[in-house]
Order: C-alpha cells, then sequence, then structure tokens
C-alpha cells in the first residue's frame, strides 16, 4: 500500500476491540490511517492490528520501543511481521538501539515497514526536560540532535513537535519525516500536551503527518472532525 507524504493519522487510543471497532464503523467506506498505541495494544494484541489491516487501514504501531539492542532487534521483528506501515522507537534509545530496529524490521523479502524515532514528547516541556531529564540544551537543539542521530542511523524520520517540524527538515532534508502529534484545532484545549499547533499551522511549520486524538475521537461528530482536520491540514 502506498503511504502518502501528507495525511491525517487518527489516534486510535481505545481500552477494547469493540470500542476501537465502533468508532472506525462511523466512517463508512473511508479508511483514515490509524494510530495503534499502548492503551488498545496492550488490550487486545496483535489481532487488533491484523483486524484493522484486513479492513485497508494503514497503521501507525505506536509502541515507541527503548531497550537494550537486542531485545529491540528481536522485538522488531515480530512488530514488522503484523504488516504495520509505521513503528517507532525512542531516539533516546541511542544510535546502536535505532539500527538494531531497523535490522530487525527488515523482511524476508527485503521490504519493512517505516521506523520513525520519538524525540521528545509534545507533553514535555523545555522546563521539565532541564529538572526530570538533565537535559541542559535548548529543546530545538535536542529535537535536532536527536532527528539527527536518527536519520545517520538509517531512520525514516521522527516524530517531534509542529513547532520543530522545519527545523526537523532544514538539519535532516525534506525527503525525512517530521510525525507530529500535539495537533489542536484552534478553538480546543490543550489538554496534557505543551508543544502544539493547529492543522492549518502544522501544515505551515513542515509536517508530513499529523497525529490527532482526541479532537477527532472524543468529538460530538468524529466524521466530521476528521474531514475537518484534513480539510485544514491538506489546504
Amino acid at each position: 500500500m502506498s503511504m502518502p507524504r501528507k495525511d491525517v493519522i487518527v489516534a486510535c487510543d481505545f481500552g477494547s476491540r469493540a470500542e476501537a471497532l465502533d468508532f472506525l464503523g462511523m466512517f463508512g467506506e473511508d479508511r483514515p490511517f490509524v494510530k495503534i498505541g499502548m492503551e488498545l495494544f496492550y488490550a487486545e494484541g496483535p489481532d487488533m492490528v491484523r483486524a484493522l489491516k484486513a479492513r485497508g487501514h494503514r497503521i501507525f504501531l505506536d509502541l515507541k520501543l527503548h531497550d537494550i539492542p537486542n531485545t529491540v532487534r528481536r522485538s522488531m521483528a515480530v512488530l514488522s511481521a503484523l504488516d504495520v506501515d509505521i513503528c517507532n522507537v525512542h531516539a533516546a534509545g541511542t544510535a546502536e538501539m535505532m539500527r538494531a530496529a531497523l535490522e530487525g524490521l527488515v523482511r524476508p523479502d527485503g521490504s519493512r515497514p517505516l521506523l520513525i524515532a520519538v524525540t521528545q514528547l509534545t507533553s514535555t516541556s523545555e522546563e521539565r526536560m532541564h529538572s526530570d531529564l538533565l537535559i541542559d540544551r535548548p529543546m530545538p537543539e535536542v529535537v535536532r540532535h536527536y532527528a539527527r542521530t536518527a536519520r545517520d542511523a538509517g531512520l525514516d524520520g521522527v516524530v517531534c513537535s509542529p513547532l520543530e517540524a522545519g527545523d526537523v527538515h532544514r538539519c535532516c532534508g525534506q525527503g525525512f519525516l517530521a510525525v507530529t502529534p500535539g495537533v489542536r484545532f484552534a478553538e480546543g484545549g490543550a489538554g496534557d500536551q505543551v508543544r502544539v499547533a493547529t492543522p492549518a499551522r502544522a501544515r505551515e511549520l513542515g509536517s508530513d503527518l499529523i497525529v490527532v486524538g482526541r479532537p477527532i475521537t472524543r468529538a460530538a461528530d468524529p466524521v466530521a472532525a476528521w474531514k475537518r482536520c484534513v480539510r485544514e491540514f491538506l489546504g
């Protein structure tokens, strides 16, 4: 299945298969790109991925692996067999771990999912990064460094805030993906996110794929909210 350069990924952060399928059933013949995160994967396991792939959805499996290189390599081999479209790791796991993840993702036929690395979570402020993580550099510098490390390890892109997408492209090239959560409608609250932008602003700043959860999943009309998000992001 071809991967669009620009798209909206709907974060299906549900606690059960029934909730996820009921939600996606609202979309009729449309098959939005979806994110399966820890909550849904831990609740339902690999069968949830298989069910959504069988329905024709592209899948970003958002498990943020961060472990010793050998464990990550072997785990990625298991995830790759699920035929997901995108997987991710934490860039903080080091370049060696990211290279091991990439090795694990390659299937016997030479294909593999895209692999991206989380720089700093969009819920993390610069103050918290300094005080809790003891990283004393400015947030933009840290994100650029993690992005370069991921690029040099052979990855396809990073997860960052929309505010940092332009920086990522300037330091790593336009072909290096900036996948950005932390997207909210102008009238919506930020919730537990800190570094956020609207869909239109994310487009202007250079986001390639935006990940949107609660503004769509908790909307009074989720399908209308998704269509609005696609319209505002794709212009």
